[in-house]
């Protein structure tokens, strides 16, 4: 008993000890104990998120430490400081694309200093538009897309249809479908690309823009040539829910030289539950060669 006493009084000890270096870390690595407190009132320092300082935003963003960057920025959501945003923009074309996410989030919760004439986000479009890195267009594609603001969708829209480089028109793609809008068309004509990267980024973004428009243009997907196109569209057609399609769907279902496309067709007939493909689906499930696409097969049956 006087053991358990002893190790129990030795733990809580060792525990109040570490709860004030934790707080004394806190003090010295530039969190802002004013700051927080204006925020979080008058509450246990150790049950709050401390608020980054001005400082400290500046300093870690020099020191490249993305797990850093990203905690001090999040810590610095409403924290005012203007002569952090330039010390911030560099981070939007960094090679790591949480850094690049983080210091856009960062950077539209500004009240003042980012969104003006000549300012972080006009100087992005203008990078998007024209640099000569397409690794830094495509970077500047996504920051648009992260700040969410829709004066930067016709940007975006000529980027995923005009842009000389694939990879920038597949990222312009995947910010237009950040900002849940279509670029007006930019997304169904870009199903139509040369790039198999386009036409997988226009796939995607089909299926998380809401009332997207041009369903009909993800059909002839089903036979593209790259069978990982050919899945992707099977399954966004379930997502849109284009019954038009399942005669398309059908023949993949039956024929398609990969099963993973054939599965994909018979999960998205079940979804679509159109009972004329109940006949094509039984013998699937009876006959095909391969174990997983019986299984959907049969599994869409249970749905119609």
């Amino acid at each position: 008993m006087k053991n358990r006493i002893k190790f129990a009084t030795t733990a809580i000890f060792a525990g109040m000890l570490a709860v004030a270096a934790g707080n004394d870390a806190h003090s010295d690595s530039g969190t802002n104990v004013a700051g927080t407190q204006s925020i979080y009132g008058n509450i246990p320092m150790d049950q709050a998120e401390f608020i980054s300082t001005p400082d400290r935003i500046k300093a870690v963003v020099a020191s490249k430490s993305m797990s850093a960057i990203y905690e001090t920025l999040e810590h610095g959501e409403r924290v005012d400081c203007l002569d952090c945003i330039p010390a911030v923009q560099p981070l939007l074309y960094s090679s790591n694309p949480q850094t690049r996410e983080i210091a856009a989030w960062w950077l539209r919760r500004r009240l003042f200093g980012v969104f003006g004439p000549g300012q972080p986000y006009e100087q992005n479009l203008n990078r998007l538009a024209s640099d000569p890195d397409p690794n830094i267009r495509a970077y500047a594609a996504d920051a648009v897309g992260e700040f969410l603001s829709s004066a930067g969708s016709d940007n975006l829209a000529t980027a995923a249809t005009k842009d000389a480089d694939g990879n920038v028109r597949a990222h312009a793609l995947s910010a237009l479908a950040r900002m849940n809008d279509d670029g007006t068309g930019a997304v169904g004509k870009a199903m139509a690309d040369t790039d198999p990267r386009v036409r997988l980024a226009a796939l995607a973004a089909a299926g998380r823009i809401h009332g997207f428009a041009d369903a009909a243009k993800v059909q002839p997907l089903v036979t593209d040539q790259d069978p990982i196109i050919r899945r992707r569209a099977a399954e966004v057609l379930g997502t849109l829910h284009v019954k038009a399609a399942v005669p398309q769907l059908l023949a993949a279902a039956k024929s398609d030289a990969d099963p993973q496309v054939r599965a994909a067709a018979c999960h998205t007939l079940g979804r679509l539950g159109d009972a004329s493909a109940k006949a094509d689906l039984t013998a699937i499930a009876a006959n095909d060669t391969d174990v997983f696409v019986r299984d959907m097969a049969s599994m869409a049956l249970l749905r119609l």
